[in-house]
């Protein structure tokens, strides 16, 4: 069973795919709506692999401090360790809900989808 937090997440994340003409954040309800041994588990290592200085970055899951980041990024994820947090936000980078992330990039572009 879903909860009612993440049946919301979905719904205003369909929303703003329709309203923005931005299939990105419809591909990330339905992630949000897979059951949660599904959803995809990624550390910062990985990250830090795969992206670069000042990449917006969405993580359709949780994200684990096992790493660093050497580089500044802004998350959004479904859930972050409070390692992980710490050691983003030490880079100089920032962390932000969906509804931040809707509302700065409301076509998605400039988003990367990891995970």
């Amino acid at each position: 069973m879903t909860n009612q937090i993440v049946i919301q997440l979905a719904r205003n994340l369909k929303k703003a795919s329709s309203k923005n003409d931005a299939p990105i954040w419809s591909k990330i309800a339905k992630l949000a709506l897979k059951p949660h041994s599904a959803r995809r588990t990624i550390n910062l290592k990985r990250i830090d692999q795969f992206t670069k200085e000042n990449d917006v970055v969405v993580v359709p899951g949780k994200v684990l401090g096992t790493g660093t980041v050497s580089h500044k990024i802004t998350l959004c994820s479904f859930s972050i360790s409070n390692s992980a947090a710490s050691k983003i936000i030490e880079s100089g980078g920032k962390i932000i809900s969906f509804t931040e992330m809707i509302e700065k990039f409301p076509t998605g572009k400039g988003v990367i989808l990891l995970g």
